[in-house]
């Protein structure tokens, strides 16, 4: 079935409507996976306000023993600590000072050696993500205007290597805590001369400040004790999460949407189909009621030609008996024989002619039957060998074995026809091909090839209508029995070109058996 305009259109909407739906759901996907990310990077500002408020209750006095910190951050990293932190979310805590070197960490090790998670404040991986966000540790200002960061103090052990306590000071007891605690402090390491301390006023000591401090970093130096703010003060913090989660709900999301054009595809491919077999259906339908309209014509032409057919034949009989009387007579001149014989070879041609106008003018009541069409050709092509050969026009027959559904009678009178305006068109040692061949499960389409001179464009919607012929011997009535035909079956008939020349008949849409 030839796509129309309408069927066109029909399509594209269809087609545009599917693309619609794949770049909605593509979108959709985008903005669901754009909504777990940001819900992840919200889970780790949770944990990480977690972990701050657990730094905070820890606290003393602005500092945190490493060896209380780490286990709390072991237990965050396995999810037993809080009802915030599922188990096996968090997949590693790491806080950095302000150099962005480690401090405390927990779980497994984190490369922060790459300058986006710094910088961009998160980089994503195939398994984890790790975000770096500050840590809220409710600092204060001191009276200079600096902050007092938290400090995460190493073990006793660790602490005493690396700075040696004050000479003369108390001794430490197992808990770490100094003997003598009720003393009272030394004086503070004096600073280079020129440089005001932190916790002086011109000169004067600010007792409130380093009454805060702990026993065991009173006694440091000035030098010693900057540099232990500086690699041991808590300033960020860097959190490994998991995707797993994350990948999970993409996932899920991604085949709900292809399961959305899956059905989308259904949809439209079934519409697609409905609307083709409505359109063939119509299409059918408008062949049948004009096949039918041409039927009722032709009834009201049969009772015109029964009577012109009684008033014709009967005089024209009597001519042609007459004349093949008087060229029988011996007395007559050879001129007078002459002509009566060329009044009997007109007769014969008013009489063909009267014949295939009875015929085209015979309703045409197609009595279908399941037939063999190989031998329905054969018996066709013996009828008209004599022509052939004298023409010596090669004949071939193509095409697949085909049981179809028709009327034989009539069927055999179609090819006929149109074998023979075939050998009437192509001059001597031409080529005729006979080609039948299946066209869908349920359809076959005839077709009837010559090498002749072939049909002008313009003319080959002409060429069935009733007395138009381009063959000067043709009556011009063949072509338009066989459309009778034809269009009486339900079926189509075109005619086409033959590259490089010639012509096609094809009979289109004959219903096969079965």
């Amino acid at each position: 079935m030839e796509l129309t305009r309408r069927s066109l259109v029909v399509y594209g909407l269809l087609a545009a409507v599917w693309l619609l739906v794949v770049i909605w759901q593509i979108e959709e996907h985008a903005r669901v996976r754009e909504a777990a990310r940001t819900n992840l990077s919200n889970r780790s500002k949770d944990i990480a306000n977690t972990v701050s408020a657990c730094i905070r209750g820890m606290r003393f006095r602005g500092t945190v023993w490493q060896d209380r910190l780490e286990p709390l951050l072991q237990e965050l990293v396995h999810g037993r600590s809080n009802e915030l932190v599922k188990a096996s979310e968090v997949v590693s805590i790491v806080l950095l000072n302000a150099a962005g070197e480690p401090v405390a960490s927990a779980g497994k090790p984190v490369d922060l050696s790459q300058q986006d998670i710094l910088q961009k404040g998160e980089r994503w991986g195939a398994h984890t993500v790790v975000f770096a966000n500050p840590v809220d540790l409710g600092v204060s200002l001191i009276s200079q205007g600096t902050t007092n960061p938290t400090v995460v103090l190493p073990s006793m052990s660790n602490l005493t290597n690396s700075f040696e306590p004050p000479r003369g000071g108390p001794p430490a007891r197992r808990d770490g805590r100094m003997e003598g605690a009720g003393m009272p402090p030394p004086p503070p390491p004096r600073p280079p001369e020129g440089e005001v301390r932190p916790g002086e006023r011109d000169g004067r000591r600010d007792g409130d400040f380093w009454s805060r401090r702990l026993f065991w970093l009173r006694g440091l130096e000035y030098e010693d004790f900057q540099q232990l703010l500086q690699k041991r003060a808590v300033h960020g913090l860097v959190l490994a999460l998991s995707t797993e989660g994350f990948q999970a709900a993409v996932q899920r999301d991604l085949w709900l949407r292809a399961i959305i054009v899956c059905l989308a595809t259904i949809s439209v491919l079934g519409s697609g189909l409905a609307w083709r077999n409505l359109a063939k259906s119509s299409e059918l339908q408008i062949r049948l009621v004009r096949a039918s309209e041409l039927n009722t014509h032709l009834k009201e032409m049969n009772l015109a030609a029964a009577g012109l057919a009684h008033e014709t034949r009967n005089p024209l009989n009597i001519i042609r008996g007459r004349a093949q009387m008087i060229s029988r007579y011996p007395q007559i001149p050879p001129e007078i024989g002459q002509r009566a014989r060329e009044i009997i070879e007109e007769a014969d041609k008013v009489a063909a002619q009267l014949n295939e106008f009875i015929n085209y003018s015979r309703p045409r009541e197609v009595r279908r039957s399941v037939l063999p069409l190989g031998p329905v050709v054969n018996e066709v092509v013996r009828a008209l060998s004599y022509d052939l050969e004298e023409k010596q026009i090669h004949l071939q027959k193509q095409g697949d074995h085909l049981t179809i559904e028709a009327d034989e009678r009539l069927l055999r009178q179609a090819l006929f026809n149109l074998l023979m305006n075939a050998i009437q068109a192509v001059n001597g040692k031409g080529e005729i091909v006979i080609n039948a061949e299946k066209r869908g499960a349920s359809e076959a389409v005839i077709e009837v090839r010559d090498n002749g001179p072939g049909v002008p464009p313009e003319r080959r919607q002409e060429i069935f209508k009733p007395y138009f012929t381009t063959n000067r011997q043709g009556t011009g009535l063949g072509l338009a029995v066989v459309q009778q035909i034809v269009l009486a079956h339900g079926w189509e008939i075109e005619c086409a070109d033959n590259p490089p020349h010639g012509a096609v008949f094809r009979i289109k849409h004959v219903k096969l058996a079965g």
